[in-house]
């Protein structure tokens, strides 16, 4: 993909951002921003939940309008009115979240994004070679459904690269694939570089921020603290330029005996509710009073389903599949699940998780009030649940101008924490918790590790199901890797290396890694 921008690129950064601001109602998200891009590099923004990274780039892509500011291109002063007019420039924007229609082929979904009508027979042939120029192999008539999240990925990368982008942004777009294929879209996006694309890159990973990135802007607090070159610093060294203090490594006593068996799941089978979903296949494994087991596993590998059937959504057929204190759980529903002495944090924090237009303190009612005991002669005691916003808000530092705001008030960070405060404040026997710093700074992160070591700690069986597997090895006493809708057998982390789970969590078939599947069934 050869670099046709404007004559003056050479000369001029490619993207060059001037005291960008950008203010909400009690809150200022991007205060007097600036910001360059030279041609063909790959720069990192990277800053705290909340510092403002997102509002940032939605104003480059045109979806959100600065207050003030300005913004040129190659050189000249420009105004960005929508995305379409971002896309004209040669700005394209690879979301977290995949925009895929499942039911559709690859080539019908990349389609529906180009200008006007398409040849659908001369677009698949542009996308074959594309997507094999490039080392992202696609079958165009596949349908979405049908593919592992990495091809997906995929998708989203060539839908931008067949409109020869001068400029990507992408988002953390590492947080669904296995370490190989990230390896692998890393060779690409440095090919990509090499060939003139300058790459905005927004990752918490910041060990891929160093192996990847040529510079890295640090925002804190909607403000630009400062610019440098992330190969020369340490991960540890850019978590504490974002976040304006000395970070402290989670710790545990990994040798310390576990108790009881708290949560026993024995020969789990179940059909899933959805039609693009994974069957779960005879599912087995333990947790422990006082232990963290993690379970790895790419996304769409059945995750969802376990979740289902662990918090009571989806019931068991056979009630004794799922054992809680050696009592069968497997047909009682959330509610019945919680009185038991058992939280949850699901993998959607906003519509799962919370209530996204509810107030802080109407989302701390909601999990909690039987074990917080919320409810006084038949109302809600107003006075204690606001109390226990306040103490969740205190304790995990959620950022918030006030428990009275809306849950979709705060980042996607901070809302996390604010749902991992609430369950774990409510010192559950079990606690299951699906990816619990999904989108979180490496300060919080840090802070929510140890929090969950903390519980475990006091005797609390702590299940962790993620896709980081930096955050299990981390917090885990024990690993497992959950593929296709099966699990593997759970072992010590001092036994297991990141390649070998990657493999695992990569659904590697004819390989010894294979009878770590076949022995628990």
């Amino acid at each position: 993909m050869s670099d046709t921008g404007s004559s003056t690129s050479s000369q001029h950064p490619r993207l060059e951002l001037k005291g960008i601001t950008k203010a909400y109602p009690g809150v200022l998200a991007n205060d007097h921003i600036d910001l360059k891009v030279l041609p063909g590099e790959i720069h990192a923004l990277l800053g705290e939940n909340g510092a403002g990274k997102s509002t940032l780039v939605k104003i480059i892509y045109g979806a959100l309008k600065a207050d003030a500011g300005t913004i040129r291109w190659n050189g000249n002063l420009i105004d960005i009115a929508n995305p379409h007019a971002a896309r004209k420039l040669g700005i394209g924007m690879i979301f977290q979240h995949f925009s895929l229609f499942e039911a559709m082929t690859v080539t019908e979904n990349i389609a529906l994004s180009m200008p006007g009508r398409q040849n659908m027979a001369k677009l698949s042939k542009r996308i074959v070679e594309i997507s094999e120029n490039y080392g992202l192999p696609l079958q165009p008539n596949r349908h979405v459904h049908t593919l592992s999240v990495g091809e997906k990925q995929r998708i989203e990368i060539v839908r931008c690269l067949l409109q020869n982008p001068k400029l990507l942004i992408m988002d953390e777009p590492t947080s669904v694939l296995t370490p190989q294929e990230a390896d692998k879209m890393f060779l690409t996006l440095r090919r990509l570089s090499e060939e003139g694309v300058s790459i905005l890159y927004i990752s918490h990973k910041l060990d891929e921020i160093k192996a990847l990135c040529h510079k890295a802007t640090i925002l804190r607090g909607g403000k630009y603290i400062s610019e440098c070159d992330p190969t020369v610093e340490t991960a540890k060294s850019l978590a504490e330029m974002m976040i304006g203090t000395d970070l402290k490594a989670p710790k545990h006593d990994n040798t310390k005996e576990r108790g009881q068996v708290r949560l026993k799941v024995h020969n789990l089978n179940m059909d899933s509710n959805d039609q693009f979903g994974v069957n779960l296949n005879l599912i087995n494994f333990e947790v422990r009073s006082g232990e963290i087991l993690g379970i790895a596993g790419v996304a769409g590998n059945g995750q969802v389903e376990l979740l289902e059937a662990l918090s009571g959504e989806a019931l068991c057929k056979i009630p004794e599949a799922i054992l809680f204190e050696n009592k069968p759980i497997g047909d009682l529903g959330p509610s019945q699940r919680r009185k038991q002495g058992i939280a949850f944090v699901p993998e959607d924090r906003l519509g799962h998780g919370s209530v996204p237009e509810m107030s802080l303190v109407e989302n701390a009612f909601l999990s909690a009030y039987g074990q917080k005991q919320l409810i006084s002669n038949g109302f809600i005691d107003t006075k204690k649940t606001k109390q226990f916003a306040k103490e969740i808000v205190e304790n995990f530092d959620v950022r918030t101008s006030g428990v009275s705001h809306a849950a979709n008030s705060l980042s996607g960070g901070n809302l996390q924490k604010f749902i991992v405060g609430r369950e774990m404040l409510q010192d559950p026997q079990l606690i299951i918790i699906a990816h619990p710093t999904w989108g979180v700074d490496a300060g919080a992160a840090a802070s929510i590790h140890q929090a969950i070591i903390d519980l475990a700690a006091k005797g609390t069986a702590v299940l962790v199901v993620s896709q980081d597997l930096d955050e299990l090895f981390a917090i885990s006493n024990r690993m497992a890797v959950i593929a296709e809708g099966r699990l593997s057998v759970g072992r010590s982390v001092q036994e297991l290396s990141i390649e070998e789970i990657g493999l695992l969590m990569g659904g590697t078939s004819k390989s010894d890694s294979q009878k770590e599947f076949e022995s628990v069934a």
